[in-house]
């Protein structure tokens, strides 16, 4: 199943919430596969492993890590996202850090819907550096 990338302009027109929505789809697939393709484990390992790494607290954490990396135009998408009001926070996390997390999931849902795959993927690369660092205490 095939699909045409859109334009920019086109995908600056979308909500942020929508490019958010497809955002944390793309990041959940992106953090399974990795996880997935690193060693076998069972079904219920590589689950605790994906959660660890798909929730506000972590992806917040990406958002700060990569802040300094974004290109300007990349900044302001993740703007747009962490600005966007949301009815409700979930209950296992703060304002902030939800607002920061939907901010990177509207930045890898835009850059998705543009045909951007290479930087999506090499933002999310940044990924395991992270957890590497959260592993080693820093």
């Amino acid at each position: 199943m095939g699909w045409t990338p859109l334009s920019r302009q086109e995908v600056s027109q979308m909500s942020p919430a929508a490019l958010a929505y497809i955002g944390d789809a793309v990041y959940e697939i992106y953090v399974r596969r990795k996880i997935v393709l690193q060693k076998p484990a069972r079904i219920n390992a590589l689950h605790k492993r994906v959660v660890g790494l798909v929730n506000a607290s972590a992806q917040a954490e990406l958002f700060h890590f990569l802040v300094d990396r974004l290109t300007p135009d990349e900044r302001a998408v993740a703007r747009r996202g962490r600005n966007v009001k949301t009815g409700s926070v979930p209950k296992y996390t703060d304002v902030a850090t939800y607002r920061h997390s939907t901010g990177l999931e509207c930045l890898i849902g835009f850059l998705h819907l543009c045909g951007e795959e290479k930087r999506v993927e090499e933002l999310l690369s940044f990924l395991e550096e992270l957890d590497t660092n959260r592993k080693n205490g820093g």
